[in-house]
């Protein structure tokens, strides 16, 4: 079901008002849940609610793990250490649309679907968009991006963008990339993949990033590229067909609001490890207030206005569940000029 509350003030039950009250809610909610299970953001994001103003996320250290004792041995004890932390501060969010009386007295059908349909979108298309806006930046390499109005912090919690050849650990200091330069191919995929795979925590511990989603934006060439790459069991760079081992073990996403922020004729591709990202809070996104529709009566015009406000924000904590290749600038992985 869509995550939608609706309120109705006084006035609304009478013979003009209230015969349109239940048609445009049902609609709005019919639209809210084929959204609602198209969203490319709920893939892209660890989605969570909060019940405050704003959230800090923290990582933690791995333990050292289980030592040999022997018999009656006393028990070791294992510590987890604070990694870097991110506070994410809810905005909000407003629409509002209105139906005149004499909409409603004529039964204009297309406008009483038209406008709650234009209204509903816009909810829906504000998030997407909200969200391919973080993604884009990154991929851009900014710390910052601008949206409706208003400027949010897209850093990782270390400080750095979140694609970047300079993160630091917290404790040793050691610098990890998640930024290469490579164009997509099937060695770069596998050369990406095992960059990912060999991640460090803040304490240099080993972690267990295993990427398995690709997401690109909406070019022909790259989505040829992948698609080739990944879409046979044969590998497709060899004569004699031989096995491919990256066949059918990755989900792609294909997301044309990335392009806006995609430099003409670049083709970056980033790799995401959906579990990391859920389990450790790589790209979070927070939902406070749930999309809250009023309907009312204005006393002045006589019209019907329907008002919707919702909070929520996203950010980026943890880095370590993506990293993108085709980056400006970046070192390359294959020719040897990075780790």
């Amino acid at each position: 079901m869509s995550n939608i509350t609706f309120t109705e003030s006084s006035g609304l039950n009478d013979s003009i008002f209230g015969k349109s009250q239940a048609p445009i809610r049902l609609f709005i909610e019919k639209r809210g849940e084929a959204f609602e299970q198209q969203s490319v953001i709920k893939a892209l994001f660890a989605m969570s609610s909060s019940k405050h103003y704003a959230e800090k996320l923290t990582s933690l250290t791995g333990m050292d793990g289980f030592k040999a004792v022997g018999e009656n041995g006393t028990y070791p004890t294992d510590m987890m250490q604070e990694g870097y932390s991110k506070t994410i501060e809810h905005m909000t969010w407003k629409d509002s649309f209105s139906l005149s009386r004499e909409i409603i007295e004529d039964s204009k059908i297309i406008d009483l679907k038209k406008k709650p349909a234009a209204f509903i979108n816009g909810y829906y298309r504000t998030r997407e968009k909200f969200g391919a806006a973080i993604f884009g930046g990154a991929i851009a390499g900014s710390s910052t991006v601008s949206f409706a109005g208003k400027e949010f912090d897209i850093t990782a919690a270390d400080g750095e963008n979140l694609f970047s050849e300079a993160h630091p650990a917290k404790l040793t200091n050691t610098i990890q990339s998640n930024m290469f330069a490579d164009e997509f191919s099937v060695d770069a995929l596998g050369m990406m993949e095992v960059a990912m795979q060999n991640f460090k925590g803040d304490n240099d511990e080993n972690l267990d990033v295993a990427p398995d989603t690709i997401l690109i934006p909406n070019v022909h060439s790259l989505k040829k590229a992948v698609f080739e790459a990944i879409g046979a069991d044969k590998d497709p760079a060899t004569s004699n067909n031989g096995y491919n081992y990256q066949f059918g073990r990755w989900t792609v996403i294909v997301w044309p609001y990335l392009n806006q922020f995609v430099t003409e004729g670049s083709t970056p591709w980033v790799l995401i490890d959906s579990r990391y990202n859920n389990e450790y809070g790589g790209a979070v996104w927070l939902d406070r207030t749930p999309l809250d529709v009023r309907s009312t009566i204005d006393e002045a015009t006589d019209a019907n206005i329907w008002r919707g406000y919702s909070r929520f924000s996203a950010g980026i904590a943890d880095w370590r569940f993506a990293c993108i290749g085709g980056a400006a600038g970046a070192s390359k992985y294959l020719d040897g000029t990075s780790v």
